[in-house]
């Protein structure tokens, strides 16, 4: 039986801290509730602890970090559990958050709820925190009598999309050091190292080569004109994500990403486990398949897995099934996924079949972040090399010019 780290609040406003076995939070807020307390906050180790202050947003939620959204649906899920009424666990659980929008937005959530509004409809008024998938979840749970069940199914969710982005921000630190660092020397050697040698060459009178006449001119940008440098960074990250808020060039970028060799069957990977990952959970709240779909197709990054998913959507509402609906996109979902599909429509149980599709490529893509780093090591090695290549043979070219002539 695992222990938990908790704490706890009396009905008259005082704290307890400690530790409790308990074979999970529902029975550890039971516990609590004997006591005369009611759980504010539980983990079962320190390393879990830490792990929830890191502040990493899912694709379908925004504005807020994705720990306070995971404490607080966790939290709210033990308060309803434990018999607590909705508002006034949504208020308590407010005062517990750092974040300002988020502590405003769930006060006038009880509010609404407190004045008769139910829980789903009072959340559509915050659609960048709390977006279609939690909304239709928490609506099903609301009208089935199930909202601890519902809360449960999105903590599950929020905690397996955080431990994957996880995995795969983790997986792109090393090559970003890297990268970040190169370009810092590349940097420095043309603003310190550059403008002297170009000196010594202009004092010679050497004729020089293209590429060292193209090094020596980036390097005299760089050291004179080194904000223009800077502004010209910042208008091209500028109109990067402002050409990804564009329809067009969000497709462009989207169709780049899926042709690389190396990132490619990730992000297939990765929108394979989000998919069934988020189909299971709606099914299992009981979500009509086709509002399920078109939930899915709304949350889905990528434009292509987007544009397929609404147009299964659109077929399957026409009664089409859904593993045949998702044939002709093989080029996106693998076929394995299609096939179990068809397995849990012949067996009615989609749900089960896509949660352990879930998992399955959620470990996949485990596998491959680990094994990133060391395919992009020799690219990355490459590539500094060819760039060190270029800058030294641009610079040496002209002195061993010189030394010709002197012979």
């Amino acid at each position: 039986m695992p222990e938990y780290f908790y704490s706890a609040k009396s009905f008259e406003g005082e704290i307890k801290k400690g530790t409790l076995l308990a074979k999970d939070q529902s029975e550890l807020a039971r516990i609590l509730h004997q006591e005369g307390y009611f759980l504010i906050s539980a983990s079962l180790n320190a390393k879990e602890v830490k792990k929830s202050k890191v502040s990493i947003s899912l694709p379908f939620f925004g504005g807020v970090s994705l720990a306070e959204k995971m404490f607080f649906t966790r939290n709210l899920q033990v308060m309803v559990g434990a018999g607590i009424s909705l508002p006034r666990s949504i208020r308590v659980l407010a005062g517990q958050m750092k974040s300002k929008k988020f502590k405003t937005s769930l006060m006038d959530i009880a509010d609404e709820i407190t004045k008769g509004r139910s829980f789903s409809e009072s959340l559509k008024n915050y659609p960048n925190i709390f977006p279609e998938l939690f909304q239709s979840i928490i609506k099903v749970g609301e009208e089935t009598g199930t909202l601890e069940e519902a809360l449960k199914t999105l903590t599950q969710q929020m905690e397996r999309e955080h431990e994957l982005r996880s995995k795969i921000k983790g997986a792109m630190v090393y090559p970003a050091v890297i990268t970040c660092a190169m370009i810092g020397i590349g940097i420095l050697m043309l603003i310190m190292v550059v403008p002297r040698l170009a000196e010594t060459f202009k004092e010679l009178k050497i004729e020089l080569p293209l590429t060292t006449r193209f090094v020596i001119g980036l390097g005299n940008f760089m050291a004179k004109r080194w904000y223009l440098g800077i502004l010209i960074i910042i208008a091209a990250i500028f109109l990067l994500r402002l050409s990804l808020r564009t329809r067009i060039g969000k497709r462009i970028i989207d169709k780049i990403v899926l042709k690389i060799p190396i990132i490619s069957p990730i992000i297939k990977k990765t929108n394979s486990a989000y998919t069934a990952r988020t189909l299971s959970s709606l099914f299992s709240s009981g979500v009509p398949i086709v509002r399920a779909l078109e939930v899915v197709s709304r949350s889905l990054g990528n434009a292509y897995f987007k544009e397929a998913m609404s147009d299964v959507a659109e077929k399957v509402r026409k009664g089409t099934k859904l593993s045949e609906a998702l044939k002709i996109y093989q080029n996106l979902y693998p076929v394995i996924v299609i096939q179990m599909i068809e397995v849990g429509e012949e067996t009615g149980e989609t749900s089960e079949i896509l949660k352990k599709l879930a998992e399955f490529y959620e470990e996949e893509v485990a596998n491959a972040t680990k094994n990133l780093s060391a395919v992009i090591e020799p690219v990355l090695m490459l590539f500094i090399g060819a760039a060190v290549g270029f800058f030294a043979i641009s610079m040496v070219q002209p002195m061993y010019s010189m030394l010709g002539a002197i012979k």
